[in-house]
């Protein structure tokens, strides 16, 4: 799943997604640690929909992702808003990342650590972000618990019909492995009216909570703290959404 052909219509479909929540939660997040970096990291950047306006903000912004089609949105992004010059998009998986110097912070949201289905490709991810963070620096990052995606299984299928594009959405649910398969088919219009089709495939995993600190521990980080929802509440059995920050010491 590199998203290549999906990059197209990303945007419209995910456009209900709450990017200034998670804006805001980051600087917040900053100011309770009395933190300002100047170069911030976003794994899993897609098309540039927290990137770009932390580069707005005045952040020297590096954005990391798999798909050469997300990184081109995201730096037309970039281009129309006249901070091309504050951002750079890299082709790298966030398993293997480095860019050779350390960088103050680093971001991911979105549930972008829940596609590394493996426990060695999640443990990999954390090494790496140590690595690339300079002394002090701060990691903070979303994922799904086990109980969303599962209720995601629960509830699907889920579809969308406009005037110019469709969708069906269904899911299946591995409960011995936490892990979800979502099938996506989009169906979008174009400018002779008729319909090119989109088929898309998807597999996330969830962890316990417990083990995801345990790792990031073992890498190296220290400060480790757990959030939900977009605040600084404790994750609790009815928590959508958990974040997570550490400290690089």
């Amino acid at each position: 799943m590199a998203y290549q052909a999906f990059a197209q219509v990303y945007d419209r479909l995910m456009r209900d997604m709450p990017y200034d929540a998670w804006l805001r939660f980051t600087r917040a997040y900053w100011e309770r640690h009395g933190f300002r970096p100047v170069t911030v990291v976003e794994l899993g950047c897609g098309t540039g929909n927290i990137a770009v306006p932390l580069a707005r903000d005045g952040y020297r912004v590096i954005g990391i992702d798999v798909s050469d089609s997300m990184l081109a949105a995201a730096q037309a992004k970039t281009a129309r808003s006249g901070k091309a010059d504050s951002a750079r998009w890299i082709l790298q998986d966030m398993r293997e990342w480095e860019l050779g110097f350390p960088v103050d912070a680093v971001v991911s949201f979105c549930d972008s650590l829940n596609y590394l289905t493996e426990p060695e490709d999640v443990r990999a991810a954390f090494r790496q972000t140590f690595a690339g963070l300079r002394p002090g620096g701060l990691f903070l990052f979303d994922v799904h618990p086990p109980a969303t995606l599962k209720r995601y299984a629960d509830e699907q299928p889920f579809a969308l019909q406009e005037d110019d594009i469709a969708y069906l959405w269904t899911c299946g649910w591995d409960e011995e492995r936490m892990e979800i398969e979502h099938h996506l088919t989009v169906f979008v219009q174009g400018a002779d009216g008729r319909y090119d089709r989109i088929d898309e495939w998807q597999v996330q995993r969830a962890y316990p909570l417990e083990r995801l600190v345990e790792w990031l521990k073992e890498a190296g980080f220290t400060d480790v703290e757990c959030f939900a929802d977009f605040a600084f509440a404790a994750p609790d059995g009815r928590s959508v959404r958990w974040f997570i920050g550490a400290r690089r010491p």
